[in-house]
């Protein structure tokens, strides 16, 4: 990693713990706020963590573009979890063979980069 990388990191690890600190929630009730704030530390903990020691450039450039749509969606909505997205259930699909396999590389293809990890840890 280059210490530009590594910078760039770590200012985003130190933003996701300003943002926790000065968060409020939706509702404005003071335990959904700290329960949605211990969220947000902990994912950012794991996650972190678990991308430690990626060394691909270019896998790091993906998870720092993840990190800053997870914040920007966070802020802009007021809710620190991962919005839902709504894909179109795969019974179309045979249970083998290439269509099922176009189906899954369509899902795969069409999952929003801020939930790339999400399903991973959780």
């Amino acid at each position: 990693m280059t210490p530009v990388t590594r910078q760039e990191v770590l200012g985003l690890y130190r933003k996701i713990f300003q943002i926790a600190k000065k968060w409020q929630s939706a509702s404005g009730q003071i335990e959904e706020t700290i329960k949605e704030k211990e969220y947000m530390k902990n994912e950012a903990r794991t996650l972190f963590r678990k991308n430690k020691d990626v060394t691909d450039p270019k896998l790091i450039k993906q998870c720092i573009e993840e990190c800053e749509a997870r914040i920007e969606i966070g802020l802009h909505y007021n809710i620190p979890y991962p919005r839902p997205i709504h894909l179109p259930p795969m019974g179309l699909a045979h249970k083998q063979g290439r269509m099922l396999r176009h189906q899954e590389k369509l899902r795969k293809i069409s999952k929003p980069i801020y939930l790339k990890s999400h399903d991973e840890v959780s």
